[in-house]
């Protein structure tokens, strides 16, 4: 049940992230990177800084946290850009069924039951229903739906493959997003035209920075050293229907009926795969 509540929590706070990302979709994708996570990891360092040892980590899996921050993300910021956000939203949100059905590959000790695949794939039909009402993807842009896919692929392994790693602090997240966050505002200073931000840019920048890119991270590791990670993946398809929701207020987009389905899909399929040992 703890690590439910530590999973809900980032999740709570991932369901802005797809909106926050739209509002900024004019600030160049490393430098909203960049600026984000190293915001991300401030919450770490006073912690740090009473105790530097929290830092000492492997370089392998400091390697690890910033394949999971660091291109996760900078693969679903270039996504929202060459493709209707929705969409490949959508796209992104099969790393919750990745989770669940990689997990036996990934973790030693770990079965996968039917009625984890039975949930799994009621949360994927009810993330789908969600996001697209129903109307399927635009295959016209399919090429832009490649990145959201590399970006599911790359959370779900990440967040597996830290249950493989030697024990680590969850304050060493801070310097996962802070490594990830200075690598990509130099791939910003090397690669993108410079940028100005204006003071409104600048605030989402810090919610994003504080709320889905900062403390759901800490909440997430917190969740996945407690936890199952077939019965967190799972849970983890109630991301999509919030973050559709804020997606629709964001972009003026109609509620549709659809909504009361993926809903009843979604919550179902989370209390199948959370009772099912």
């Amino acid at each position: 049940m703890q690590a439910n509540l530590y999973a809900l929590g980032a999740i709570a706070l991932w369901a802005s992230l797809a909106a926050l990302g739209v509002s900024l979709t004019h600030v160049p994708p490393f430098l909203l990177t960049g600026i984000a996570l190293v915001i991300g990891s401030v919450p770490a360092w006073p912690l740090v800084l009473r105790d530097p040892a929290q830092w000492r980590i492997p370089l392998r899996t400091l390697a690890l946290g910033v394949y999971g921050l660091f291109a996760y993300h900078l693969l679903l910021f270039v996504a929202l850009r060459h493709a209707p956000a929705v969409e490949a939203n959508l796209v992104n949100y099969l790393w919750p069924l990745l989770i669940v059905v990689l997990a036996p590959v990934v973790l030693p000790g770990v079965a996968l039951r039917w009625p984890h695949v039975v949930a799994a794939l009621l949360g994927f039909g009810g993330a789908a229903l969600a996001i697209t009402a129903g109307q399927g993807l635009d295959g016209r842009l399919a090429w832009g739906y490649l990145p959201a896919l590399a970006a599911a692929f790359v959370w779900s392994t990440y967040s597996l493959l830290t249950r493989r790693m030697a024990a680590f602090p969850t304050t060493a997240i801070g310097l996962f997003g802070l490594v990830s966050g200075l690598l990509s505002l130099l791939c910003h200073a090397l690669l993108e035209p410079a940028a100005a931000l204006q003071a409104s840019d600048w605030a989402l920048l810090a919610a994003m920075g504080l709320g889905p890119l900062g403390a759901s991270f800490y909440l997430w590791d917190r969740a996945l050293k407690l936890g199952d990670p077939r019965h967190i993946g799972i849970l983890s398809y109630i991301t999509p229907l919030a973050s559709t929701a804020l997606l629709m207020a964001v972009t003026g987009r109609p509620v549709n009926a659809s909504i009361g389905m993926a809903t009843a899909l979604i919550l179902g399929a989370a209390v199948l795969g959370v009772r099912t040992r």
